[in-house]
């Protein structure tokens, strides 16, 4: 897929234990998160659900913004979770075709959710 900057939450299940990471290769990152390939935070508490994520144009802004999220109080980071995506479905695996074939980005995701 290459080098694209994103920001992506993990949950361990729909309202669980959330995640906030920033990576320049976002299928790359969240398969070694799914496989416990690091020690960590998401290996300690089991989040391995891709829930949300947003792309950027540099590293610095999808830092930036994964900073921001982090300062959010859960209330706000479940609503953008919700409005992307509603069934907390695992987009790694529901959306992996979006991802692969870029651009992926909140605007497509809610014209596929509409259609269905």
């Amino acid at each position: 897929m290459g080098k694209s900057p994103a920001v992506y939450i993990l949950a361990g299940g729909r309202n669980g234990t959330l995640y906030i990471g920033v990576t320049s290769s976002l299928e790359d990152r969240i398969s070694m998160h799914r496989q416990d390939l690091v020690a960590s935070f998401t290996r300690k508490y089991g989040v391995r659900t891709l829930v949300y994520y947003e792309f950027h144009d540099s590293m610095d802004a999808a830092i930036k913004r994964g900073k921001q999220l982090k300062k959010w109080n859960r209330q706000w980071k479940l609503r953008l979770i919700e409005e992307m995506n509603p069934q907390w479905t695992d987009l790694y695996d529901a959306f992996w075709h979006a991802l692969k074939d870029r651009p992926a980005d909140t605007a497509l995701l809610h014209r596929s959710q509409r259609t269905r």
